[in-house]
């Protein structure tokens, strides 16, 4: 598969962070930021579960003229802090740490591009927004916009839905919490291409970008760039909340009011084509595409993946 490259482009992201909290306290979310920084349309791209913001790069460095283009490192991930509490690995705080960048960056349009977790956290965001105009909305408190201040636009979700498919939840669980140490940056590539088979075929230079923001050198060692406990939260959940969590989900995902784009890797053992076909059914706004030769999930760095994702992210900015 050709890829793209952000390496040539002139521009290259500016690292920020913005002060979050949890109940266990306060903690640096780590984001960056391509294109004019006083552009107020805002295109928040939020990664995987063990990745980091830096996955973006190809799709920012295309869409920076037209965005301002923020790839956050999700707590636990990147160049953002650890949480002092592992519990808090989960989609309530990082929705809570969205918002909070969000509360920051002040767009007048906010569009959306979610990998697997990232999509979780746009329709946990959804959802959180929609319930809280309800009550407002008892109490007389505003009209009947849901995002109440936080114009949420287009959204893209990349190989996830509110369905969670436990044999794909279960494969990732498995190497997550799983300490491993390389003596050579060769060997970390090795050990992302292994377990990444799903993200399909890159040339050489493409699985060492998608290595080089999730390892990090530690002395004479490669070791995860990750908080290992994020897995922890994981291995807790049970049939009861994870059935909690997709109704939560439903209604996120039900309540958008802009168009989505469902992505899905033909291959994808976390979105199934039944529940891509059930995500179009339940909201007419979504329309759904396929990239064959790929599992779990797109990395948005081929011409393909990527002219799809800018194609239908411009439409939304026409006129």
């Amino acid at each position: 598969m050709s890829e793209m490259s952000a390496a040539s482009v002139e521009a290259q992201p500016r690292l920020d962070f913005v002060m979050c909290a949890s109940p266990a306290g306060m903690h640096r979310m780590a984001y960056w930021e391509w294109g004019d920084p006083d552009n107020d349309r805002v295109l928040l791209c939020v990664h995987g579960l063990t990745r980091n913001g830096r996955d973006f790069d190809v799709l920012a460095a295309r869409l920076a003229p037209h965005y301002r283009v923020v790839c956050p490192d999700v707590v636990g991930r990147g160049k953002s802090d650890w949480l002092i509490n592992p519990a808090f690995y989960a989609i309530p705080q990082y929705v809570a740490d969205m918002l909070t960048l969000i509360a920051r960056l002040k767009p007048a349009r906010l569009d959306w591009v979610g990998t697997s977790m990232g999509g979780l956290i746009g329709m946990g965001m959804a959802a959180g927004l929609t319930t809280s105009a309800l009550m407002r909305l008892d109490r007389g408190e505003l009209g009947l916009d849901p995002s109440h201040g936080i114009p949420l636009g287009r959204m893209v979700l990349n190989d996830i839905g509110p369905a969670l498919n436990d044999k794909g939840l279960s494969r990732i669980a498995e190497y997550v919490g799983k300490r491993e140490e390389f003596d050579s940056f060769e060997q970390a590539v090795e050990y992302v291409k292994r377990i990444s088979e799903g993200f399909g075929p890159h040339d050489d230079e493409g699985w060492r970008a998608l290595t080089r923001h999730v390892f990090n050198r530690q002395g004479d060692r490669w070791v995860k760039h990750y908080d290992l406990r994020i897995a922890e939260p994981i291995a807790q959940q049970d049939a009861a909340v994870l059935r909690g969590a997709e109704a939560v989900l439903w209604a996120g995902f039900e309540s958008l009011r802009e168009p989505v784009l469902v992505l899905r890797g033909e291959t994808s053992d976390l979105l199934t084509e039944a529940g891509m076909l059930d995500m179009q059914k339940r909201n007419p706004r979504a329309r759904g595409v396929t990239f064959k030769g790929v599992g779990h999930a797109p990395t948005l760095r081929s011409p393909d993946q990527v002219d799809t994702v800018a194609a239908f992210l411009l439409e939304g900015l026409v006129g």
